[in-house]
């Protein structure tokens, strides 16, 4: 597997297909065939009946090739993918079809053999580490017990085949790394851990959900990398889950494009996204922001304005000059007191945010961008009075943030508030939808009943959400349909200011397009100001006035959108603007 975009191109020269088995350019032989999916079909018990949520998938994976499934959430391609890993849930099961794994048909295998692959020939990447580490268990001895459990070592040499894998995948000091927890490693050293247990057993065929979703740009390329170098080493196939799709052209061979279980559309990776054939995928193509971000540079070049017109959210105009600042942040720090190890040990500062100072305009888009641990939220967690600066001041409207009495920090709360990234962990789940908007109403005393459910109803119209809906959970409802409940909770009290904290970072890129146009139509009809926290710097391109670009709790760089995007100052600026998935696309205007 190469990185090397011409190179993947090369490789194959058919033309894109709706709904038809994967080309190959290799010889069809039966040593090159690893997985081969013919007309699958899986269902899921409900209460309603079987539910069918894959229909007649064909496919093909090939030693060395990377074979990429994109699609919005509930497309059915992480379903897909469990059902040839054989970890469908118990309400689910292969209707029709069969799945082929070089020679042996998965369907007709005992539960033994299969969880003899998985062990071995199956590796699996999952989405999210934390849920998937065992957070009271040493990093070591989860990757120990995988190689014992399945026979690839003995007690006696395991912790030294689990340091070699973690030194393979990236990670420094493995040997110490290898005794630490979970929650004592970053987002991107977890992902790497989990790919370490995914490769452990040098298996023919990897399956990676969603591997990077939930982290930076930077990190994600180098792990990306990281991996793309191991697989074309050991030759091991990859199936890819990701609803990305720049980063579908970077890394694939091939895309299979899913819609609501179904594949509608699939060959050579960048034939597809350059010269869609399906609506769906063109629809897909337009929302992800990766693309989007690349469709505007080329307008840029080119002086194609009506372009660009459709594709920014935000103003596009400069807002410096003006002189009417809602939020003004002069030189604050925030360092935390970190305890040592030790009884005795002394506790030490860790500073996270170093003498930041900007300016948020009223009615104005502020984007604060830069990898994990930047400082980034943070700084959001002051303008917001959750924590308080350590040094330097923050005025909302000419006062002094956290300065004054109970009463108003009470007026403060009404007129700030937050969206956070993880709309589920922020919603009770044993509030309806309608309770959870009219919170904020109830906590701040507004009007009686009637009053409040006037309201309440009136903020779900705004944000599209059904009637029907307000009498629903937060677990009936999609991420999107959460995210959106968190935008009416954050609009009930009529803000001044909405700060974002990786609002869409969760969201598969259809919903996220949703979410933004959402934000962008409010802040039109409500003049809102929002503070968006980001480490996605193609969502800043469509939707923020300004950016500042944070490194080590320090800003690096400051600017218009269009300054920081065509001239970056700063070598970490360049870095982040070239991690961006599918940069280097031609894509069609």
């Amino acid at each position: 597997m190469s990185d090397n975009p011409e190179k993947k191109t090369a490789k194959k020269t058919t033309e894109p297909t709706t709904a038809a088995p994967v080309a190959s350019s290799k010889a069809d032989s039966a040593e090159n065939v690893v997985l081969r999916v013919e007309g699958l079909c899986v269902d899921f018990r409900t209460e309603n009946g079987a539910a069918r949520a894959v229909s007649n998938a064909n496919l093909t994976v090939e030693r060395g090739q990377t074979v990429a499934i994109v699609g919005e959430s509930g497309s059915g391609k992480t379903t897909l993918a469990m059902a040839v890993l054989g970890l469908l849930a118990s309400n689910g099961s292969v209707a029709e079809g069969h799945i082929w794994f070089k020679e042996e048909d998965l369907g007709a295998v005992s539960p033994q053999r299969m969880a003899q692959l998985r062990g071995t020939e199956l590796g699996l990447v999952p989405q999210d580490p934390m849920t998937n580490l065992d957070p009271i268990m040493q990093i070591g001895r989860q990757i120990d017990a995988g190689l014992i459990d399945n026979g690839l070592r003995t007690r006696r040499d395991a912790r030294t085949r689990t340091v070699e894998l973690l030194e393979e995948v990236g990670l420094p000091d493995a040997r110490a790394r290898a005794a630490q927890y979970p929650h004592e490693f970053s987002g991107g050293m977890r992902q790497r851990a989990l790919i370490a247990m995914g490769l452990s057993g040098r298996p023919a065929l990897l399956v990676a959900d969603e591997p990077t979703s939930a982290l930076d740009v930077t990190v994600q390329r180098g792990i990306l990398d990281q991996l793309s170098g191991l697989t074309e080493e050991l030759g091991t196939a990859v199936l890819l889950i990701t609803h990305d799709l720049g980063l579908a052209a970077e890394r694939a061979d091939t895309v299979v494009v899913m819609y609501r279980g179904d594949i509608v559309e699939q060959g050579p990776a960048r034939q597809v996204l350059t010269a869609p054939q399906h609506e769906y995928t063109k629809r897909l193509m337009a929302a992800a922001p990766s693309l989007a971000s690349r469709r505007i540079e080329i307008a840029r070049e080119r002086g194609l304005d009506e372009v660009l017109d459709g594709a920014l959210l935000a103003h596009g105009e400069e807002t410096a000059a003006e002189t009417d600042v809602l939020v003004s942040v002069k030189d604050v720090s925030k360092v935390f007191s970190i305890r040592g190890k030790g009884l005795f040990s002394r506790s030490t500062g860790f500073t996270a945010v170093d003498g930041v100072s900007l300016d948020i305009p009223r009615g104005s888009t502020v984007a604060v961008v830069g990898e994990s641990g930047s400082g980034k939220s943070t700084l959001a967690r002051m303008i917001l009075d959750i924590e308080k600066p350590t040094t330097g001041s923050i005025t909302f409207d000419g006062g002094v943030v956290g300065a004054g009495n109970h009463r108003d920090q009470i007026a403060y709360r009404r007129r700030v508030q937050p969206v956070f990234q993880d709309p589920y962990s922020s919603l009770d789940p044993l509030y309806s939808v309608f309770r959870a908007i009219e919170e904020p109403l109830r906590a701040h005393d507004y009007g009686d009943a009637a009053a409040r459910r006037a309201r309440v109803e009136e903020l779900a119209d705004q944000v599209a959400l059904s009637k029907s809906q307000l009498r629903r959970f937060p677990s009936e409802l999609s991420g999107g349909q959460r995210q959106r409940v968190a935008i009416a909770r954050a609009l009930a009290l009529s803000p001044e200011l909405v700060v974002c904290d990786e609002a869409v970072s969760a969201l598969d890129v259809v919903v996220q397009a949703q979410i933004l146009q959402l934000l962008a139509g409010l802040q039109e009809e409500l003049g809102l100001t929002y503070l968006f926290i980001t480490h996605d710097l193609a969502v800043v391109r469509q939707i923020a006035d300004r950016v500042l670009v944070m490194q080590e709790g320090r800003v690096v760089e400051e600017g218009t959108v269009d300054s920081v995007f065509d001239s970056p100052a700063t070598a970490y600026t360049r870095a982040l603007l070239d991690a961006i998935p599918g940069k280097d696309l031609e894509l069609a205007l």
